[in-house]
């Protein structure tokens, strides 16, 4: 399958995380509703309220919706704006992780807990000590840990942290800056607490330099996502405003990472986000776009392509527009 395939027609998803569970593909994306904010750069009118669970057999085969896995009604801590999730499976059970805005409008990251990889999920009381921000993304190495990467600018208030610690006026460095970085943090054993404080993922160019605010083509803006290809790690992100999913590789969880180049041109539609699975000896990209909204860009819909790598690793362009 070469060519792009749209997952759903009778509901809006966007933000795609993607996992294997059980030989078959597990997607965990965000739920668009309209909503009827005007937009803004901040993403009040993404106003999510609810978490579905699709599968599929293969990526030929229908996808089954699971239904609500989780309601942001059922959060005790969190008030608005279920973004991009991410789940994660260790010792029979699934967590899936969460970024809301709780009652001071400031987001953090949840957790809630389920037997089966289609939910029901049940949250946890209060979110995880120490989140912030938005997107998270949890990677399995092969060791058997569970790193979490995080962040995304605006709207997902990474600008608003220096060394994970609020700071008064956050905004974003000087154009000639390093640029804000992702983070990652490894999680803890019972995957319901950081267990460590959250380091900073630095992507540098071909001289080793760090890419820069200014650099809007290739900085990290939001949408982390973490996979591994022939020994290393691929951090592949979103550059929000320039609308490309790039990506750098790195030897280790932690980095730093090597930009590489781009993944996925602009499609239609502000924002882009995905996840990269391996699946019966063939790669996947899962993004979205807004065509068939008409190009609203709060109502999206689910893609699938088929990814491909050159002979050194790097990985072929995929058109955006196609």
């Amino acid at each position: 399958m070469k060519n792009k395939k749209y997952l759903l027609d009778e509901l809006y998803m966007a933000d795609p995380s993607v996992h294997v569970f059980n030989d078959k593909i597990y997607i965990y994306p965000s739920h668009d509703i309209d909503s009827g904010i005007p937009e803004n750069d901040n993403g009040d009118h993404f106003d999510m309220q609810d978490y579905h669970v699709l599968s599929m057999d293969s990526v030929e085969e229908k996808v089954t919706d699971h239904g609500v896995a989780l309601v942001i009604k059922d959060i005790p801590w969190a008030n608005r704006q279920l973004w991009d999730c991410d789940v994660a499976h260790k010792n029979g059970k699934y967590y899936l992780y969460f970024p809301a805005k709780d009652y001071l409008d400031v987001f953090r990251i949840g957790v809630a807990v389920s037997n089966q990889p289609q939910g029901p999920f049940e949250p946890l009381e209060t979110p995880i000590a120490g989140s912030y921000s938005i997107d998270p993304c949890v990677f399995e190495d092969d060791d058997g840990k569970h790193y979490m990467y995080f962040g995304g600018l605006w709207g997902g208030q990474l600008q608003r942290y220096r060394n994970n610690k609020a700071i008064e006026c956050g905004q974003e460095p000087e154009d000639n800056s390093p640029a804000l970085p992702s983070k990652i943090v490894r999680l803890s054993n019972n995957m319901l607490s950081f267990d460590e404080e959250p380091k900073e993922i630095i992507i540098v160019d071909a001289n080793g330099d760090p890419i820069t605010a200014g650099d809007h083509n290739r900085r990290f803006f939001e949408a982390s996502w973490m996979h591994k290809y022939q020994g290393k790690y691929y951090f592949s992100y979103s550059t929000g405003n320039t609308h490309r999913i790039c990506y750098a590789i790195g030897d280790n969880p932690y980095g730093p990472f090597t930009y590489q180049g781009v993944i996925l041109t602009p499609v239609v539609g502000w924002t882009t986000h995905h996840g990269i699975i391996s699946f019966k000896d063939k790669w996947y990209l899962f993004h979205h776009d807004s065509v068939p909204s008409g190009g609203k860009t709060w109502l999206r819909s689910l893609k699938v392509s088929e990814m491909e790598y050159n002979a050194d690793g790097t990985i072929k362009t995929i058109d955006g527009i196609d």
